[in-house]
């Protein structure tokens, strides 16, 4: 029998037996396996790790990426700690077989952001410290796996500006959360209503302002004179910001505290002050004021039109519209409202028209100013006849001249299928994508201006126009273009719009006349003219003698001819020239005739072609 129970001893010893990576300390105490690599030069995560490891810790090292097959299949892991390493990149599921993970230590490392798969598989984490990064964002969804185990939550010393807030509302077993020195501005309020296990929450050195009031606040220690021990177990650590300390953190004054340093930042009278030495009183808020507001304003029905309320107080006043119909003025496709106090209505309707009230409000009060609109009817959406007329084209579509120039260049830039074509120094062509699908289709409108005028000119299109030819155009001018649909809302019956696209270029500046240049005769040029002179003059002087010599012979002509012998030549043969047919009978005969016209003593007169031979 104890032949056979030792190798069977021997087998077992073997097959506890945990693998160490070279150059790490390795514990094999079963079932808390430990490998210990610290400052070891690691450059990677080792691969000869034992799967059935329960601790792990690789700080101090040099590695920069966690790839998914360096945790793969190591379901016992409790505890991983990897600090101070250079760890910049995460592989997608580097951690999905970490099921039984509980810590997790990221601190001290080079993360800038964290992704929502990154943390897939933590489903048991309990602690996630990523302290000491360079943090700028993290996805709402990277901690939805451990969102009901999670109790310690460390983010501090980092870059963020935005926390995944609705998350971090959800924590319900959370003890702790950092999130100190960072860049946040704001919390909103609420988050912290329903986390009744936190314990500490650290929001020191951010840039908040203020700190909204919550229900969970209320357990904030309280302290008497002398000191007692606090009544609930709440910390709350707020200095290093830059407090506003007015009205809105008159409840965190209340608290009494004597534990902390916070200091105001402002107002002015209250900068530097120790926040828990000012007194009550003196945290004070100015209702809002109205500055500034159009008292009265006209539009044509289609056009936009923008309604302007500026109010100042302490803290910044909230801006609201209320219509003339007494409804607040929300924001839609035909509406918009800013925080700055200004009412854009894109389209303006008959329905419109009356006094709308501008309301700001803050922690202090509320003002009030009205501001009235008259809305005039537009021609073509008044015809009652439902005819779309075709646009009548105007003597100019610019209504004031440009004031100032822009530099001479032709560009186009199209938006949302927007074109402009055939630009020229005073026209252009516009196209756009038909709307026929659009229901309750009326009309298309183009908005545009130059850059040096003042007032927004309108055109007005029937529903079946894909174009319109924008004529007497300020040459060199940048323009600014854009074109919307004019439908009936099937929703409320009221005329609505719908932007196709803008565009914006500039006409081409006209090429300016070359001044004259002054004459310049050089010598080839007066050596050319003389020649020309003298064969011309030649050429005249030819003309002249062919004139004189037609003139004579036309005379001599009238005069008759004459010649010197009536005998003709012959070659000795009986009446018979030389190279004629006939004989020389008749041709004597009619020499004969003339020379009897020719009076006793005169010489024969031959002409030149007569004396040829």
């Amino acid at each position: 029998m104890a032949t056979v129970l030792l190798p069977l001893l021997a087998l077992t010893t073997t097959t506890l037996a945990m693998t160490c990576p070279n150059r790490c300390m390795c514990q094999s105490l079963s079932p808390s396996f430990t490998i210990l690599c610290t400052k070891t030069g690691l450059l990677f995560v080792p691969g000869a790790l034992d799967r059935r490891t329960a601790e792990l810790r690789l700080m101090d090292n040099f590695i920069t990426t966690l790839r998914r097959k360096d945790f793969a299949n190591m379901t016992n892991l409790i505890h991983l700690t990897l600090s101070r390493n250079t760890i910049s990149h995460i592989m997608p599921y580097a951690f999905a077989d970490l099921r039984g993970l509980h810590a997790l230590h990221l601190d001290s490392n080079r993360l800038t952001t964290i992704h929502q798969e990154h943390f897939k598989g933590l489903v048991n984490l309990r602690h996630l410290i990523l302290s000491n990064n360079q943090l700028s964002s993290i996805s709402p969804g990277s901690l939805d796996d451990f969102i009901e185990t999670i109790e310690d939550l460390d983010l501090s010393y980092n870059n963020l500006v935005q926390v995944p807030w609705a998350t971090i509302a959800k924590l319900s077993n959370v003890n702790t959360i950092s999130l100190d020195h960072n860049l946040i501005e704001a919390v909103p309020e609420g988050i912290f209503s329903n986390l009744h296990k936190l314990a500490r929450l650290d929001m020191t050195s951010n840039k908040l302002k203020k700190i909204p009031p919550d229900p969970l606040f209320s357990r904030i220690p309280v302290y008497t004179k002398p000191k007692g021990s606090p009544l609930t177990s709440l910390v709350l650590s707020f200095g290093g910001n830059p407090l506003h300390c007015n009205c809105e953190l008159v409840w965190l004054r209340r608290l009494t505290r004597e534990d902390d340093l916070e200091t105001c930042a402002s107002p002015p009278e209250l900068m530097g002050k120790y926040f828990w030495s000012i007194k009550e009183e003196e945290f004070i808020c100015e209702p809002p004021m109205i500055t500034h507001r159009t008292p009265k304003l006209t539009a044509t029905e289609g056009q936009s039109v923008a309604l302007k309320c500026k109010a100042v107080g302490d803290p910044d006043p909230y801006v609201r519209w209320i219509a003339p119909d007494g409804k607040l003025v929300s924001n839609t496709s035909r509406t918009v409202s800013y925080d700055n106090g200004t009412l854009d209505i894109l389209l303006a309707s008959l329905g419109d028209e009356g006094t709308f009230t501008c309301i700001a409000s803050n922690a202090a009060g509320e003002s009030t100013a009205p501001v009235e609109l008259l809305v005039s009817p537009y021609p073509t959406l008044a015809n009652s006849s439902g005819c779309d007329k075709d646009t009548e084209s105007g003597p100019s579509d610019i209504l004031i001249p440009a004031k100032s120039s822009v530099p001479n260049e032709t560009k186009a830039q199209q938006d949302k299928g927007v074109t402009v074509t055939e630009l020229t120094s005073s026209s252009a062509l516009i196209q756009w994508p038909s709307q026929h699908h659009l229901p309750g289709m009326r009309m298309y409108q183009i908005q545009y201006n130059s850059s040096s005028d003042d007032i927004l000119v309108y055109r007005m299109l029937p529903a079946a126009s894909a174009s319109f030819s924008l004529r007497d155009l300020a040459p060199g001018r940048a323009y600014d273009l854009c074109v919307l649909a004019l439908y009936a809302d099937a929703s409320t019956a009221l005329p609505a719009t719908r932007r196709l696209g803008c565009a914006s270029f500039t006409t081409a500046t006209p090429a300016r006349p070359c001044p004259p240049r002054p004459p310049h005769v050089p010598g080839a040029t007066v050596i050319l003219a003389i020649g020309g002179v003298i064969v011309a003059s030649v050429l005249v002087f030819i003309v002249l003698l062919l004139l004189k010599y037609k003139v004579y012979g036309s005379r001599a002509k009238a005069k008759g001819p004459r010649v010197a012998n009536g005998c003709s030549q012959t070659n000795g043969t009986n009446g018979t020239t030389n190279g004629t047919n006939g004989g020389t009978n008749g041709t004597n005969m009619d020499l004969t005739k003339r020379e009897e016209g020719r009076p006793d003593g005169d010489p024969p007169t031959q002409t030149p072609l007569e004396a040829m031979p």
